[in-house]
């Protein structure tokens, strides 16, 4: 099961990446190009949120109940923080990826709200843009 959600959730991590790079591209063109928001807009930043919540939901079951790592980190938490990979996992990944969802998450909010189509392309642009760079300083990159 552990390997199965591993391959999951890096999986995930990929199209997240992609589709990210496609939202966020489209949406400053749309913004600073004075386009018009279209249903496509909504289903791309629906898609972008699903796929978050999707890996937030995964890298939940790992992080709570599966993964050998966060276990060890939970044992005896004092000497994880003193160990960077375990604090890594225990830590810092969780919580650079729980900041990124909750900005996508406003992002779409208040793009939603926005009374404008250049607001809508902004306030989704700004907010997806920043959960980018969160998800990209939260990957683990020397693991891949």
């Amino acid at each position: 099961m552990y390997i199965g959600l591993m391959h999951l959730h890096s999986t995930l991590r990929w199209l997240i990446l992609v589709i990210a790079v496609i939202v966020i591209v489209k949406y400053f063109i749309g913004w600073l190009g004075n386009k018009k928001w279209q249903k496509q807009d909504t289903i791309l930043s629906v898609i972008f949120t699903s796929l978050f919540d999707l890996q937030l939901l995964t890298g939940l079951v790992l992080y709570l109940f599966v993964s050998p790592i966060t276990q060890a980190a939970f044992a005896d938490f004092g000497a994880a923080m003193k160990n960077s990979d375990l604090r890594f996992y225990a830590v810092e990944h969780f919580s650079i990826m729980l900041a990124a969802i909750v900005l996508v998450h406003i992002g779409r909010a208040k793009s939603k709200k926005a009374k404008t189509d250049q607001l809508k392309f902004k306030k989704a642009a700004i907010f997806f843009a920043i959960a980018l760079a969160l998800v990209l300083s939260g990957i683990p990159w020397s693991k891949l």
